[in-house]
């Protein structure tokens, strides 16, 4: 073969090594966007569920569709009756109160979720009920239905050891859940048996009550949820079938954090009775309730930003399975969970980010195995 010749067939080898190789990339590429993308649709997140039946179960949620999987859950421990629970700022902890043997579980959160006791549970007072940690994980708050207060513990950073702070605060009669606001500087607590809600000052581990507390909501006043703005506070009466709103009075002094009812409070819907569940979203555009019925189950306000008054969105109330126990909603997500007792179930939602309106997420609702007590998300 002649010289140019050579040359002619070295240059055709090279550009066909060079077109294989291109292809090649560009096939690899498309793999790894098709990977990627698998990945991605099943990723998931964390979350818990107490199961008063005598244990605590993981669960997975899946970004993208909101759908529920079971994981593992601790070993059954009878007299227990784990209800409220609560995770620890750094997510190495979660704490569990133990409403039948008075008191608190702590677990060690694994890489995996897993979850592992630390330790003998702590004493905490008689029917020990709600939860709330302190925006920066120093305090864990804890009612005590029967013994009618709240105890106070220091959590260590290390080991998530709890060492109670002084002596449990009286919080009026038969306390059941318990809010911090998002500054922690406030707490409030639902006494659904006088149809009041107990107001607290906080701070260094101390619980001064409010200077006019307990402040009047609705007969049977059983949740409470706080816009992040703490401007307003909203209350679901599950006698009365009412949301009664509040305005926070954020004046230094004594009567900082007291609540006024805000226009038009309390407010019913068309429809729908024994509202026991409450949250407002993280967008604070909409306010949802919950009840234990699945006819105009579900309720859906907006609020407005400067008087806090309520409407319903447009085809509130909505007849949807639901349930009394929890709602919850995704701490950065467009998804919202209602715990229901009668159904040993979980039923998820998506809500329209324009219009609040919720629709059902493919394979709601989810089994837990046994009635739920109440949930948290890892986040």
């Amino acid at each position: 073969m002649s010289f140019p010749g050579s040359a002619r067939a070295a240059l055709s080898n090279r550009q066909c090594l060079r077109w294989t190789a291109f292809t090649w990339a560009v096939v690899l590429a498309g793999l790894s966007i098709s990977c990627g993308s698998s990945s991605s649709s099943s990723a998931s997140h964390n979350a818990y569920v107490s199961l008063p039946a005598g244990s605590v179960r993981l669960l997975h949620i899946n970004n993208s569709t909101g759908a529920i999987t079971l994981g593992a859950q601790t070993p059954p421990v009878a007299g227990t009756s784990p209800t409220g629970l609560v995770l620890h700022s750094s997510k190495k902890f979660l704490f569990v109160a133990n409403s039948d043997a008075n008191t608190i579980s702590v677990f060690n959160v694994a890489g995996d979720g897993t979850l592992t006791l630390s330790g003998t549970p702590t004493p905490a007072g008689s029917g020990p009920r709600g939860m709330a940690l302190d925006p920066l994980g120093q305090f864990l708050l804890v009612t005590n239905t029967v013994s009618n207060d709240v105890s106070v513990f220091s959590v260590d950073s290390g080991t998530g050891a709890l060492a109670a702070v002084g002596s449990p605060v009286s919080a009026n009669n038969g306390p059941t859940e318990i809010l911090f606001t998002p500054s922690g500087k406030f707490v409030y607590v639902t006494n659904p048996s006088i149809g009041f809600i107990t107001a607290f000052q906080f701070a260094g581990g101390v619980l001064t009550q409010v200077l006019g507390s307990p402040f009047g909501s609705g007969a049977g006043v059983s949740a409470v949820a706080v816009e992040s703005g703490e401007s307003f506070l909203y209350a679901a009466n599950t006698t009365a079938n009412t949301i009664s709103g509040f305005a926070i009075d954020s004046t230094p002094g004594p009567t900082s954090g007291a609540l006024k009812a805000v226009p038009g409070s309390p407010f019913s819907p068309t429809s729908g009775s024994g509202p026991s569940a409450v949250a407002v979203d993280t967008l604070n555009k909409f306010l949802y309730v919950a009840t234990a019925g699945s006819a105009a189950s579900i309720w859906a306000f907006t609020f407005d930003a400067a008087s806090g008054t309520l409407t319903p969105v447009t085809n509130s109330p909505f007849n949807l399975t639901a349930g009394g126990l929890f709602l919850v909603l995704e701490p950065s997500g467009s998804f919202f969970y209602i715990g229901n007792q009668s159904g040993s179930n979980i039923a998820a939602y998506k809500y329209d980010s324009d219009t609040g309106a919720p629709t059902a997420v493919t394979g709601s609702p989810f089994t837990t195995g046994s009635a739920p007590g109440k949930m948290v998300i890892v986040h």
